[in-house]
């Protein structure tokens, strides 16, 4: 793609992720929370995380869709759920989760994992759930612009469920594509799970 043709698109992304987080940052804490429980149930309930022997997630942060219910109950129904350990080059590694108590605070106000099983270790997971701020009718997902998601899922096998987690409007948007951009298989949301 040419560089001035992408431009347009760098540009409509970051217009597209400001009013998404602008409307997200209006949300009480309250709604994220119950936005969260509804999304655990989903999941929880879903044939492919059922089926699923190890799942890698993520903790969230702010007013993303709380994923503290889902991890433990994960864990709790003895699933291994392995979660994103932030790299210095953007990258992510990965670590297990064993509760609460197996996360420690990292920069940029994250929690993550003290272990670490590498970069490649999302490619043990049989469903892999991932943050964002929109998905597209055909599965687009926009993130928040750091491209660490893009390429972890480029390493995640052909296959393999891959859900972003959004609140009920943000799915089936009209999300700007750039090449690096990975496209997710689903998306859990309030309203349910939405396949492509």
């Amino acid at each position: 793609m040419d560089h001035r043709q992408s431009l347009p698109e760098k540009t409509r992304k970051l217009a597209l992720r400001d009013q998404l987080l602008t409307a997200r940052n209006r949300r009480p804490l309250a709604e994220v929370g119950e936005v969260g429980r509804r999304i655990a149930d989903h999941l929880l309930a879903a044939p492919e995380v059922r089926h699923a022997a190890t799942v890698a997630a993520y903790v969230s942060i702010g007013t993303e869709p709380g994923t503290g219910l889902l991890l433990r109950a994960l864990a709790d129904t003895g699933r291994r759920v392995v979660l994103p350990v932030l790299l210095p080059d953007g990258d992510l590694d990965w670590g297990t989760y064993r509760g609460d108590a197996s996360l420690a605070p990292a920069r940029m106000g994250l929690l993550e994992p003290v272990d670490r099983l590498g970069v490649d270790a999302i490619a043990t997971a049989d469903v892999v759930l991932v943050p964002g701020l929109a998905v597209s009718p055909t599965g687009l997902r926009l993130g928040r612009g750091g491209g660490s998601y893009d390429r972890a899922l480029a390493r995640v096998p052909l296959g393999t469920v891959t859900c972003v987690l959004l609140h009920d409007e943000e799915v089936g948007l009209d999300v700007p594509a750039e090449p690096h951009d990975r496209a997710v298989t689903a998306a859990a949301s309030p309203a349910g799970i939405t396949r492509f």
